[in-house]
């Protein structure tokens, strides 16, 4: 494959995941709906444990990214 080619496919990947990644964020961090009763709310356990999970897939990318560009171009360190 064209180098200039898996470059652009490359980061259009990348920006989707950003994408993808931010709206996964703000979905968890952004109350999706707001309870009449106010007094039912989520514990701070269930909401951590969702926090991470949001967070853990966005870490994994990072890494797929970073070892990808380094098999792409060589991994010159």
């Amino acid at each position: 494959m064209l180098s200039h080619l898996a470059d652009a496919i490359f980061w259009v990947a990348v920006a989707c995941c950003t994408i993808a990644q931010v709206a996964i964020l703000v979905s968890v961090v952004a109350s999706p709906v707001r309870l009449a009763d106010t007094s039912v709310r989520p514990s701070m356990a269930r909401r951590s444990s969702e926090v991470a999970w949001a967070i853990l897939p966005g870490v994994a990318l990072a890494v797929v990214l970073v070892f990808t560009w380094h098999a792409m171009h060589g991994g010159t360190r």
